[in-house]
Protein backbone atom coordinates (compact mmCIF):
# COMPACT_ATOMS: atom_id res chain seq x y z
CA UNK A 1 0.00 0.00 0.00
CA UNK A 2 1.62 3.49 -1.18
CA UNK A 3 1.80 5.97 1.21
CA UNK A 4 -0.53 9.10 0.81
CA UNK A 5 -0.81 12.55 2.66
CA UNK A 6 -4.37 12.78 1.64
CA UNK A 7 -5.68 9.85 3.94
CA UNK A 8 -3.25 10.49 7.22
CA UNK A 9 -5.18 11.77 10.04
CA UNK A 10 -5.34 14.97 11.31
CA UNK A 11 -6.03 16.05 14.51
CA UNK A 12 -6.98 19.67 15.96
CA UNK A 13 -7.36 20.26 19.75
CA UNK A 14 -9.53 16.80 20.43
CA UNK A 15 -11.05 16.21 16.90
CA UNK A 16 -9.26 13.32 15.39
CA UNK A 17 -10.10 13.72 11.33
CA UNK A 18 -9.53 10.44 9.62
CA UNK A 19 -8.41 11.75 6.39
CA UNK A 20 -7.71 15.58 4.73
CA UNK A 21 -10.39 15.33 2.47
CA UNK A 22 -13.13 18.02 3.72
CA UNK A 23 -16.40 19.15 2.49
CA UNK A 24 -16.69 22.98 1.83
CA UNK A 25 -19.76 24.60 3.17
CA UNK A 26 -21.90 25.13 0.01
CA UNK A 27 -25.08 27.17 -0.33
CA UNK A 28 -28.12 24.61 -1.31
CA UNK A 29 -30.88 27.44 -1.29
CA UNK A 30 -33.16 25.09 -0.54
CA UNK A 31 -34.29 25.50 3.13
CA UNK A 32 -37.47 25.54 5.06
CA UNK A 33 -39.68 27.86 6.13
CA UNK A 34 -37.23 30.22 8.16
CA UNK A 35 -34.33 28.40 7.71
CA UNK A 36 -34.87 25.32 9.37
CA UNK A 37 -32.53 22.57 7.73
CA UNK A 38 -34.90 20.00 4.99
CA UNK A 39 -34.42 16.35 3.94
CA UNK A 40 -32.28 17.75 0.99
CA UNK A 41 -29.74 18.83 3.59
CA UNK A 42 -29.97 15.74 5.48
CA UNK A 43 -29.38 13.84 1.63
CA UNK A 44 -27.09 16.42 0.26
CA UNK A 45 -24.41 16.34 3.86
CA UNK A 46 -25.05 12.98 4.19
CA UNK A 47 -23.84 11.62 1.31
CA UNK A 48 -20.51 13.07 1.86
CA UNK A 49 -20.46 11.36 5.02
CA UNK A 50 -20.87 8.32 3.70
CA UNK A 51 -19.10 9.35 0.56
CA UNK A 52 -15.85 9.22 2.78
CA UNK A 53 -14.95 12.69 3.56
CA UNK A 54 -13.78 12.93 7.25
CA UNK A 55 -15.32 16.63 7.96
CA UNK A 56 -18.63 17.76 6.52
CA UNK A 57 -19.34 21.24 7.09
CA UNK A 58 -23.14 23.08 6.34
CA UNK A 59 -23.07 26.05 4.64
CA UNK A 60 -23.34 29.32 5.49
CA UNK A 61 -25.82 29.18 8.59
CA UNK A 62 -27.28 33.47 9.46
CA UNK A 63 -26.93 33.93 12.93
CA UNK A 64 -29.98 36.21 12.66
CA UNK A 65 -33.12 36.55 9.89
CA UNK A 66 -31.57 39.64 8.08
CA UNK A 67 -27.99 38.01 7.60
CA UNK A 68 -29.34 35.53 4.88
CA UNK A 69 -28.44 35.79 1.60
CA UNK A 70 -31.88 34.57 0.63
CA UNK A 71 -35.32 33.48 2.18
CA UNK A 72 -33.97 30.03 1.04
CA UNK A 73 -30.84 29.84 3.84
CA UNK A 74 -29.95 28.10 6.61
CA UNK A 75 -30.59 29.90 9.89
CA UNK A 76 -29.88 29.04 13.70
CA UNK A 77 -31.44 31.08 15.55
CA UNK A 78 -34.40 29.35 16.81
CA UNK A 79 -34.95 25.71 18.77
CA UNK A 80 -36.55 24.04 15.81
CA UNK A 81 -33.73 24.85 13.23
CA UNK A 82 -31.55 23.32 16.10
CA UNK A 83 -33.53 20.40 16.12
CA UNK A 84 -33.24 20.09 12.36
CA UNK A 85 -29.66 20.02 12.63
CA UNK A 86 -29.25 17.55 15.42
CA UNK A 87 -30.73 15.40 12.99
CA UNK A 88 -28.36 15.55 10.74
CA UNK A 89 -25.66 15.68 13.22
CA UNK A 90 -26.85 12.07 14.34
CA UNK A 91 -26.79 10.45 10.70
CA UNK A 92 -23.42 11.75 10.00
CA UNK A 93 -22.05 10.15 13.35
CA UNK A 94 -24.01 6.90 12.48
CA UNK A 95 -23.27 6.33 8.81
CA UNK A 96 -20.51 8.13 8.40
CA UNK A 97 -18.12 5.82 9.32
CA UNK A 98 -15.62 8.02 11.51
CA UNK A 99 -16.80 11.46 9.51
CA UNK A 100 -17.28 14.47 11.86
CA UNK A 101 -20.09 17.26 11.13
CA UNK A 102 -19.48 21.46 11.65
CA UNK A 103 -21.80 24.43 10.60
CA UNK A 104 -20.49 27.55 9.04
CA UNK A 105 -22.13 30.68 10.93
CA UNK A 106 -22.50 33.50 8.63
CA UNK A 107 -23.95 36.92 8.36
CA UNK A 108 -24.44 38.07 4.52
CA UNK A 109 -24.63 41.77 5.39
CA UNK A 110 -24.61 43.94 2.61
CA UNK A 111 -25.23 41.05 0.22
CA UNK A 112 -28.45 39.48 1.64
CA UNK A 113 -31.84 39.65 0.81
CA UNK A 114 -31.15 37.85 -2.51
CA UNK A 115 -33.26 35.46 -4.46
CA UNK A 116 -30.23 32.99 -4.16
CA UNK A 117 -28.68 31.13 -7.24
CA UNK A 118 -30.46 28.16 -8.61
CA UNK A 119 -31.57 27.37 -12.25
CA UNK A 120 -34.85 29.52 -12.50
CA UNK A 121 -33.89 32.23 -9.83
CA UNK A 122 -32.56 35.39 -11.01
CA UNK A 123 -29.37 35.71 -8.19
CA UNK A 124 -29.89 39.36 -7.53
CA UNK A 125 -31.34 40.97 -4.95
CA UNK A 126 -35.23 40.58 -4.01
CA UNK A 127 -37.63 43.01 -4.81
CA UNK A 128 -39.85 44.95 -2.25
CA UNK A 129 -42.88 42.95 -3.48
CA UNK A 130 -40.83 39.77 -3.18
CA UNK A 131 -39.71 40.35 0.43
CA UNK A 132 -36.54 42.05 0.57
CA UNK A 133 -35.43 43.34 4.10
CA UNK A 134 -32.81 46.34 4.89
CA UNK A 135 -29.35 45.14 4.45
CA UNK A 136 -26.41 45.70 6.83
CA UNK A 137 -22.80 46.63 6.57
CA UNK A 138 -20.08 49.12 8.06
CA UNK A 139 -21.10 52.10 5.45
CA UNK A 140 -24.23 53.08 3.15
CA UNK A 141 -21.93 51.83 0.57
CA UNK A 142 -23.77 49.51 -1.82
CA UNK A 143 -22.16 46.23 -3.35
CA UNK A 144 -22.43 46.69 -6.89
CA UNK A 145 -26.08 47.82 -7.59
CA UNK A 146 -27.60 46.36 -4.84
CA UNK A 147 -29.39 48.69 -2.59
CA UNK A 148 -27.78 50.49 0.20
CA UNK A 149 -27.00 48.69 3.52
CA UNK A 150 -27.72 50.21 6.69
CA UNK A 151 -24.80 51.06 8.64
CA UNK A 152 -24.61 48.56 11.64
CA UNK A 153 -24.12 51.63 14.80
CA UNK A 154 -22.74 50.09 18.09
CA UNK A 155 -25.03 48.92 19.52
CA UNK A 156 -26.19 46.94 16.33
CA UNK A 157 -22.51 45.90 15.82
CA UNK A 158 -21.87 44.08 19.91
CA UNK A 159 -25.54 42.45 18.93
CA UNK A 160 -24.49 41.09 15.96
CA UNK A 161 -21.54 39.48 18.33
CA UNK A 162 -23.89 38.51 20.85
CA UNK A 163 -25.82 36.62 17.92
CA UNK A 164 -22.95 34.25 16.51
CA UNK A 165 -22.13 33.05 20.09
CA UNK A 166 -25.86 32.01 20.61
CA UNK A 167 -25.92 30.50 17.44
CA UNK A 168 -22.61 28.61 18.21
CA UNK A 169 -23.96 27.71 21.75
CA UNK A 170 -27.38 26.10 19.58
CA UNK A 171 -24.56 24.74 17.20
CA UNK A 172 -22.78 22.60 20.60
CA UNK A 173 -26.05 21.63 21.64
CA UNK A 174 -27.12 20.27 18.43
CA UNK A 175 -24.23 17.65 18.58
CA UNK A 176 -21.47 19.31 16.17
CA UNK A 177 -17.62 18.66 15.70
CA UNK A 178 -16.49 21.95 15.31
CA UNK A 179 -18.01 25.13 13.93
CA UNK A 180 -16.65 27.59 11.35
CA UNK A 181 -16.74 31.50 11.45
CA UNK A 182 -17.55 32.96 7.36
CA UNK A 183 -15.46 35.76 7.29
CA UNK A 184 -14.76 35.42 3.26
CA UNK A 185 -16.58 36.15 0.13
CA UNK A 186 -17.83 39.84 1.05
CA UNK A 187 -19.80 38.78 3.78
CA UNK A 188 -20.37 41.26 6.39
CA UNK A 189 -17.05 40.24 8.54
CA UNK A 190 -15.13 40.03 5.64
CA UNK A 191 -16.67 43.79 4.92
CA UNK A 192 -15.35 44.95 7.79
CA UNK A 193 -11.95 43.71 7.03
CA UNK A 194 -11.77 45.26 3.88
CA UNK A 195 -10.15 48.73 3.92
CA UNK A 196 -11.57 49.79 0.31
CA UNK A 197 -15.23 48.70 1.92
CA UNK A 198 -14.75 49.42 5.52
CA UNK A 199 -14.09 53.59 5.43
CA UNK A 200 -15.80 54.30 8.79
CA UNK A 201 -14.21 56.77 10.81
CA UNK A 202 -15.29 55.31 14.10
CA UNK A 203 -13.53 52.28 16.25
CA UNK A 204 -14.73 49.67 13.93
CA UNK A 205 -13.23 50.81 10.61
CA UNK A 206 -11.29 53.40 8.70
CA UNK A 207 -7.26 52.93 7.64
CA UNK A 208 -6.41 51.94 10.55
CA UNK A 209 -6.49 47.38 10.41
CA UNK A 210 -6.48 47.49 13.98
CA UNK A 211 -9.68 49.21 14.22
CA UNK A 212 -11.00 47.22 10.72
CA UNK A 213 -10.40 44.00 12.76
CA UNK A 214 -11.71 44.53 16.01
CA UNK A 215 -15.70 43.19 15.25
CA UNK A 216 -14.26 40.02 13.04
CA UNK A 217 -12.08 39.61 16.26
CA UNK A 218 -14.89 40.08 18.49
CA UNK A 219 -17.08 37.44 16.63
CA UNK A 220 -13.93 35.12 17.02
CA UNK A 221 -14.10 35.56 20.96
CA UNK A 222 -17.37 35.30 21.28
CA UNK A 223 -17.58 31.89 19.56
CA UNK A 224 -14.52 30.35 20.67
CA UNK A 225 -16.30 31.50 24.23
CA UNK A 226 -19.05 29.01 23.65
CA UNK A 227 -17.14 26.25 22.20
CA UNK A 228 -16.20 23.54 24.91
CA UNK A 229 -11.76 23.89 25.01
CA UNK A 230 -11.55 19.81 23.33
CA UNK A 231 -13.74 21.13 19.95
CA UNK A 232 -11.77 23.60 17.40
CA UNK A 233 -12.91 26.68 15.71
CA UNK A 234 -12.31 27.17 12.22
CA UNK A 235 -12.27 30.08 10.14
CA UNK A 236 -12.58 30.72 6.59
CA UNK A 237 -11.01 34.22 4.75
CA UNK A 238 -10.71 35.56 1.51
CA UNK A 239 -6.73 36.10 0.85
CA UNK A 240 -7.52 38.50 -1.62
CA UNK A 241 -10.03 40.88 -3.64
CA UNK A 242 -8.75 40.86 -7.33
CA UNK A 243 -8.19 44.28 -7.83
CA UNK A 244 -8.78 45.04 -11.69
CA UNK A 245 -6.88 44.65 -13.95
CA UNK A 246 -4.40 42.53 -11.98
CA UNK A 247 -2.04 43.23 -14.27
CA UNK A 248 -1.32 46.79 -13.11
CA UNK A 249 0.82 47.87 -10.81
CA UNK A 250 -2.16 49.58 -8.68
CA UNK A 251 -3.64 45.83 -8.67
CA UNK A 252 -0.62 44.15 -7.63
CA UNK A 253 -0.39 46.84 -4.92
CA UNK A 254 -3.90 46.59 -3.80
CA UNK A 255 -3.67 42.37 -3.66
CA UNK A 256 -0.59 42.84 -1.87
CA UNK A 257 -2.23 44.86 0.80
CA UNK A 258 -5.49 42.68 1.01
CA UNK A 259 -3.28 39.01 2.03
CA UNK A 260 -1.42 41.50 4.17
CA UNK A 261 -4.04 42.55 6.13
CA UNK A 262 -5.91 38.97 6.13
CA UNK A 263 -2.60 37.73 7.31
CA UNK A 264 -2.61 39.69 10.19
CA UNK A 265 -6.25 38.82 10.57
CA UNK A 266 -5.41 35.37 10.88
CA UNK A 267 -2.53 35.67 12.87
CA UNK A 268 -4.51 37.42 15.86
CA UNK A 269 -7.52 34.93 14.94
CA UNK A 270 -4.91 32.44 16.20
CA UNK A 271 -4.10 33.95 19.28
CA UNK A 272 -7.73 33.85 20.12
CA UNK A 273 -8.21 30.08 19.77
CA UNK A 274 -8.78 29.67 16.19
CA UNK A 275 -7.38 26.07 15.00
CA UNK A 276 -7.64 25.80 11.22
CA UNK A 277 -8.06 28.53 8.32
CA UNK A 278 -10.12 27.92 4.79
CA UNK A 279 -7.88 29.98 2.32
CA UNK A 280 -10.61 31.17 -0.24
CA UNK A 281 -10.79 35.12 -2.06
CA UNK A 282 -12.53 37.30 -3.38
CA UNK A 283 -15.88 38.54 -3.22
CA UNK A 284 -15.91 42.32 -2.29
CA UNK A 285 -15.84 43.51 -5.68
CA UNK A 286 -19.30 43.32 -7.97
CA UNK A 287 -16.45 43.18 -10.74
CA UNK A 288 -13.40 40.99 -10.43
CA UNK A 289 -10.54 40.37 -12.34
CA UNK A 290 -9.59 36.49 -11.80
CA UNK A 291 -8.91 33.63 -13.55
CA UNK A 292 -9.56 30.45 -11.86
CA UNK A 293 -7.53 27.17 -12.59
CA UNK A 294 -6.86 24.52 -10.73
CA UNK A 295 -5.40 25.05 -7.44
CA UNK A 296 -5.52 28.80 -8.35
CA UNK A 297 -5.71 29.79 -4.32
CA UNK A 298 -3.51 27.37 -2.89
CA UNK A 299 -0.56 30.03 -3.01
CA UNK A 300 -2.69 31.93 -0.28
CA UNK A 301 -3.24 29.06 1.80
CA UNK A 302 0.68 28.78 1.83
CA UNK A 303 1.39 32.21 2.58
CA UNK A 304 -0.84 32.01 5.05
CA UNK A 305 0.52 28.58 6.55
CA UNK A 306 3.93 29.96 6.56
CA UNK A 307 3.48 33.65 7.97
CA UNK A 308 1.44 32.24 10.95
CA UNK A 309 1.80 29.09 11.90
CA UNK A 310 -2.22 28.14 11.39
CA UNK A 311 -3.15 25.27 9.85
CA UNK A 312 -4.63 25.70 6.69
CA UNK A 313 -7.12 24.15 3.89
CA UNK A 314 -6.96 24.46 0.46
CA UNK A 315 -9.70 25.27 -1.43
CA UNK A 316 -10.64 25.91 -5.11
CA UNK A 317 -10.69 23.78 -8.43
CA UNK A 318 -9.15 20.90 -6.45
CA UNK A 319 -10.38 17.87 -8.65
CA UNK A 320 -7.92 14.93 -8.67
CA UNK A 321 -6.77 12.81 -5.73
CA UNK A 322 -2.80 13.70 -7.29
CA UNK A 323 -3.40 16.91 -7.72
CA UNK A 324 -4.72 17.15 -3.69
CA UNK A 325 -1.74 14.40 -2.63
CA UNK A 326 0.53 17.44 -3.89
CA UNK A 327 -0.96 20.18 -2.50
CA UNK A 328 -0.49 18.35 1.01
CA UNK A 329 2.66 16.77 0.10
CA UNK A 330 4.09 19.92 -1.01
CA UNK A 331 3.06 21.30 2.09
CA UNK A 332 0.55 24.09 0.52
CA UNK A 333 -1.74 23.27 3.17
CA UNK A 334 -2.91 20.72 5.69
CA UNK A 335 -6.00 19.84 3.98
CA UNK A 336 -7.84 20.30 1.04
CA UNK A 337 -11.75 21.42 0.70
CA UNK A 338 -13.79 20.21 -2.37
CA UNK A 339 -16.69 21.99 -3.77
CA UNK A 340 -18.39 21.66 -6.89
CA UNK A 341 -16.18 18.22 -7.28
CA UNK A 342 -17.96 16.78 -4.71
CA UNK A 343 -21.28 18.18 -5.73
CA UNK A 344 -20.48 15.55 -9.00
CA UNK A 345 -18.87 12.80 -6.72
CA UNK A 346 -20.09 12.68 -3.78
CA UNK A 347 -17.68 9.83 -3.09
CA UNK A 348 -14.76 11.25 -4.18
CA UNK A 349 -12.59 10.37 -0.96
CA UNK A 350 -13.92 6.52 -1.50
CA UNK A 351 -12.74 6.45 -5.22
CA UNK A 352 -9.68 8.42 -4.30
CA UNK A 353 -8.55 5.59 -1.31
CA UNK A 354 -9.00 3.18 -4.19
CA UNK A 355 -7.09 5.32 -6.76
CA UNK A 356 -3.97 6.29 -4.45
CA UNK A 357 -3.92 2.80 -3.30
CA UNK A 358 -5.42 3.17 0.36
CA UNK A 359 -7.16 1.17 2.31
CA UNK A 360 -10.89 2.98 3.85
CA UNK A 361 -14.06 2.09 5.61
CA UNK A 362 -16.51 1.54 3.22
CA UNK A 363 -20.73 2.04 4.75
CA UNK A 364 -21.22 -1.75 5.19
CA UNK A 365 -24.17 -1.10 2.29
CA UNK A 366 -21.78 -0.25 -0.16
CA UNK A 367 -18.96 -2.39 0.90
CA UNK A 368 -18.98 -4.56 -2.58
CA UNK A 369 -17.89 -1.62 -4.86
CA UNK A 370 -14.76 -1.49 -3.01
CA UNK A 371 -13.46 -3.91 -5.91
Amino acid sequence: MAYSQLFRPLTLRSLDLKNRALIAPMCQYSAGADGVPTDWHLMHLGSFATGGFSLVLAEATAVVPEGRISPRDLGLWDDEQQASFARIADFVHEHGEGAKFGIQLAHAGRKASTSGDLPGLSGGPLAEDDGAWQTLAPTTEPFGDFPAPHALTEEEIEETVRAFGESTRRAVAAGVDTVQIHAAHGYLLHEFLQRRVNTRSDRWGGESLEDRMRFPLRVVEAVRAELPEELPLLLRVSAVDWREPTDTEEARTANAEDLADITEFVARARALGVDMVDVSSGGNLAAPQVRPGPGYQTVFAEHIRRETGVPTSAVGIITDPVQAEHILASDQADAVSLGREALRDPRWALNAARALGQETAWPGQYARARR
